[in-house]
C-alpha cells in the first residue's frame, strides 16, 4: 500500500501550521489544504465534526494507492508519522533500530505536544478565547510562572549549545517546539536572545515562510461578539 494524496485541514499559525511546516519540508507544495475557520466556528458543523469530534484542526487525510482513506488528529502523532514516512528527508532519527538521538527526539517532540501545549493553551483561553465572564487571572499567572520557570530553562540549556532542539541539525521536533516557541513569544514569554535567534534561523528555511505566509489572516484575541465564543468548550 502507497500514499497517494495528502490533505491537510488547516487554520493559520495555530497546531496545525506545525503540519503544514513539515508537509512543506517534506513535499514542497504537492499536497492539499482546506483552511478552516475557527472563529467563525466551522468546525463546531456537523460536516466539520464527522471529520474530527474534537473539532479541532489538524486533521491529515491519507489516501492511498488500493483507495483506502485515513485520518489523524493528533499534530504529534502527524509529525511523528510524516517524519518516519520520508527517512530520506532526514528529518528524525531511524525508528529501525535504538539510538539515544531518537529516543531524545521522542522526548522533547512530546514535551512539546504535551507539557508545553498544555501551560501555552491555558495561558491563551484565560487571556484571548474564553468569554470574559469565565477567564481566570490565576490560571494566567500560574501557567505563565510555570512556563518561564520550568519550560524556558530547559529549552534556553539545549539551544545555547546547538543551533536546534535536538542537536546541529533541524528535525522534525523544531516544527514543534519552533512553533510552541513563536506561539510563547506572542504571549510575551520566551524573551531570551536565545529564543530570538533559534526562530531567526528556523524563519530562514523556505519550508517556514511557505507555512507562515498565511499568518496575517490571524487574530490573536477572539472577538466578544463572535459565536465560536458561546460554542467553544476548551
Amino acid at each position: 500500500m502507497q500514499i497517494k494524496r495528502l490533505k491537510l485541514y488547516h487554520c493559520p499559525v495555530v497546531r496545525s501550521a506545525r503540519v503544514k511546516w513539515l508537509l512543506h519540508e517534506l513535499l514542497d507544495e504537492d499536497f492539499d489544504v482546506e483552511v478552516v475557520s475557527l472563529y467563525d466556528a466551522t468546525q463546531y458543523r456537523d460536516e466539520y465534526l464527522n471529520i474530527n469530534p474534537n473539532h479541532a484542526v489538524p486533521v491529515l487525510e491519507i489516501y492511498t494507492d488500493t483507495g483506502k482513506q485515513m485520518r489523524m488528529i493528533e499534530s504529534g502523532a502527524i509529525v511523528t508519522f510524516l517524519a518516519d514516512l520520508y527517512p530520506d528527508k532526514n528529518l528524525a532519527p531511524s525508528a529501525h533500530e535504538f539510538s539515544p538521538e531518537r529516543s531524545d527526539y521522542l522526548q522533547m517532540l512530546q514535551f512539546g505536544t504535551s507539557s508545553v501545549d498544555m501551560m501555552l493553551w491555558q495561558i491563551r483561553i484565560h487571556e484571548h478565547v474564553l468569554p470574559a465572564s469565565e477567564k481566570d487571572e490565576r490560571t494566567i499567572r500560574r501557567y505563565r510562572d510555570k512556563f518561564t520557570r520550568e519550560v524556558e530553562p530547559q529549552l534556553e540549556r539545549r539551544l545555547v549549545k546547538t543551533p536546534f532542539i535536538c542537536g546541529n541539525e533541524f528535525s522534525a521536533v523544531d516544527c514543534i517546539i519552533g512553533h510552541c516557541v513563536m506561539w510563547a513569544q506572542a504571549y510575551q514569554l520566551c524573551t531570551s536572545p536565545v529564543f530570538a535567534a533559534y526562530v531567526t534561523r528556523l524563519a530562514g528555511r523556505p519550508a517556514f515562510a511557505r507555512a507562515f505566509s498565511d499568518a496575517h489572516q490571524f487574530v490573536l484575541a477572539v472577538p466578544e461578539e463572535y459565536e465560536v465564543k458561546k460554542l467553544f468548550t476548551g
